[in-house]
């Protein structure tokens, strides 16, 4: 195995996500299976445990898309099924982290006050476009109600 590295400033890291130095890798740290050690020390235990944990998030995530168009909280079922999966599944970790990352971005650009003057403004604009439309819409054929709706 060769740990190391060729480019210049780059820290050479071994498979297992220990540097030279035998300091863990930063990315690495906090990743892979948080099955019981019990689980994690018999194979088919663990692939059971794995394939249980699977399927677990896998309903919680369809739950959650099922509630993207249906009323429910479905990014936040998504999420947690995601969550689930995170918790055996390294690929499911690194999704999360770097879903975390982009909202903690998103925020910190959101409260930026420019960025916020300008979402007030296009906010503004379009509700007196909505407002103005309503308002041709009702001059125009009057405010009928469904109930008040005579058969002709």
């Amino acid at each position: 195995m060769n740990t190391g590295s060729d480019v210049p400033g780059e820290v050479a890291v071994a498979a297992d996500g220990i540097d030279v130095d035998g300091v863990k890798n930063r990315d690495e740290e906090g990743l892979g299976s948080k099955a019981p050690e019990f689980v994690k020390a018999r194979r088919v235990l663990h692939v059971s445990w794995q394939v249980g944990v699977f399927l677990l998030g896998l309903a919680i995530v369809v739950a959650g898309i099922v509630m993207l168009p249906l009323p429910g909280p479905g990014w936040v079922v998504i999420f947690g099924g995601m969550a689930v999966w995170a918790t055996e599944f390294v690929w499911a970790q690194l999704v999360l982290r770097w879903t975390k990352r982009k909202v903690t971005e998103a925020a910190q650009k959101a409260l930026d006050p420019r960025v916020r003057r300008r979402n007030i403004i296009l906010t503004s604009i379009g509700l007196v476009i909505v407002t103005v439309l309503v308002g041709i819409y009702v001059w125009k054929f009057g405010v009928v109600m469904p109930w008040k709706i005579e058969n002709q």
